[in-house]
C-alpha cells in the first residue's frame, strides 16, 4: 500500500501496548516514516517521557509547546515534511479549556488549588476526556496531516479510550457531556480515528493485546489499524548450520569450548525465533487484523540512527500491505 495513502487513512493515530513492548519508538518510527512520505506530523505525549525526543537525537523530554524533532531531507524549515511534538496533561487541557470559554483569570488558580483533583474524584475519567477532548481540537484545526497519539499502557489504554462513552452514561447535559459527546464521536469515525496496538512476539504481550483489543473495539468503538509487532530476531544465513559443521566447512580450527559456546548461541537464537514465530502465528489465528512486522535492534537504545532503520523497516512492511487489509 502507498505510504501517504496509509498515513492518511485516519487523521489521529492512537498507538497503545502493554509496557517495554517498543511503543513510543513505534511512535516515533510512524511519525518519521510519515513525515518522509510528504506529511505534516504532530506527536502527542502524555507522560513526559524523554523517549520519543532522544529518538529524534534531543534529549529533553517533551514540553507543552510543541518543538520540532524532525524534517524530512534535511528541508529548511517551513517545509511541510516535518515532525512536531508535545506532551498534553489534563491540567493544561484544562487550563486552555476554560481560557476557551472566558475564564482565563481564575483557570490558573483553579487547577493550582486542586480542583482538577476534586472534579476527578467525582467524575471519573474526566481527566481522561479533557486531554481527548484537546486531541480533539487539535484534529479539527488540522494541526497537521497526521496526530499520532501516544496512549497510556495497555492497562490504562483500554480505560483511557472508553472515558469518554462512560462520561455519557452519568452526565445528563452541561459542557461535559458535549466534551465527552464530541471525543466519542472522534473516536468512532474511521476517518478521523484508529488504533494501532503494538507488541513483542512474547505470549504475555501478545495474550493481553488480544484482550485490549477486543475490549477497544467493543467500549470504545473504534477501528483498530494493523497490529505492529516489534522486536522480532532476524535468522542470519547460516544460522542453519550446525558450528562445527561450519568451521569445517571453512576451513578454520575452533576452541572446542568456544565451538560449544558458538553451537548454544545459535541453538538459542534459532530456539528464540521458533517461540517468537508460535506467537506470531497466534496473534494471527486469535486477533484477525494485518501486522506490521519490525526487528529487533542490537543496540540498548534508540536515536536518530536506529529510528531510520525502524521506519524504512515501518515503511516496507506497510508497502507490503494489500489496500483492503490496511483499512480492515
Amino acid at each position: 500500500m502507498e505510504i501517504a495513502a496509509f498515513c492518511r487513512q485516519s487523521r489521529v493515530v492512537v498507538v497503545a501496548g502493554k509496557g517495554g513492548v517498543g511503543k513510543s519508538t513505534v511512535v516515533a518510527a510512524l511519525g518519521r516514516m510519515a513525515a518522509d512520505a510528504g506529511l505534516s506530523v504532530l506527536i502527542v505525549e502524555l507522560e513526559g517521557r524523554p523517549g520519543i525526543g532522544e529518538a529524534f537525537g534531543g534529549s529533553e523530554a517533551l514540553g507543552y509547546d510543541e518543538s520540532d524533532l524532525y524534517r524530512a531531507g534535511g528541508g529548511a524549515a517551513g517545509g511541510g515534511a516535518v515532525v512536531r511534538a508535545r506532551r498534553i496533561t489534563p491540567d493544561d487541557a484544562l487550563l486552555e479549556y476554560l481560557a476557551d470559554h472566558g475564564l482565563r483569570r481564575v483557570s490558573k488558580r483553579l487547577v493550582s488549588s486542586g480542583v482538577l483533583d476534586i472534579v476527578a474524584t467525582a467524575i471519573p475519567g474526566i481527566r481522561d476526556v479533557l486531554v481527548l477532548g484537546k486531541v480533539k481540537r487539535l484534529e479539527q484545526d488540522q494541526v497537521a496531516d497526521l496526530v499520532v497519539l501516544d496512549a497510556p499502557a495497555t492497562g490504562h489504554a483500554v480505560t483511557f479510550l472508553t472515558s469518554a462513552r462512560g462520561l455519557l452514561g452519568v452526565a445528563r447535559g452541561g459542557p461535559v457531556r458535549t466534551q465527552a459527546t464530541e471525543v466519542a464521536a472522534l473516536l468512532a469515525d474511521p476517518a478521523r480515528c484508529q488504533v494501532i496496538l503494538v507488541t513483542l512476539p512474547e505470549e504475555m504481550p501478545v495474550s493481553e493485546t488480544i484482550e485490549a483489543a477486543y475490549l477497544v473495539e467493543d467500549r470504545a468503538g473504534v477501528r483498530l489499524g494493523p497490529v505492529v509487532v516489534n522486536g522480532l530476531t532476524a535468522l542470519t544465513p547460516g544460522l542453519g548450520v550446525p558450528a562445527a559443521e561450519a568451521a569445517r566447512a571453512a576451513g578454520v580450527h575452533v576452541d572446542p569450548a568456544e565451538l560449544h559456546a558458538l553451537e548454544a548461541a545459535r541453538l538459542f537464537r534459532l530456539r528464540r525465533a521458533e517461540l517468537q514465530a508460535e506467537q506470531v502465528d497466534r496473534l494471527a489465528r486469535e486477533l484477525p487484523l494485518p501486522q506490521l512486522r519490525l526487528p529487533a535492534l542490537l543496540s540498548g537504545s534508540v536515536g536518530p540512527a536506529e529510528l531510520a532503520v525502524l521506519a524504512d523497516a515501518l515503511a516496507a512492511e506497510v508497502d507490503a500491505l494489500a489496500p483492503e487489509l490496511a483499512s480492515t
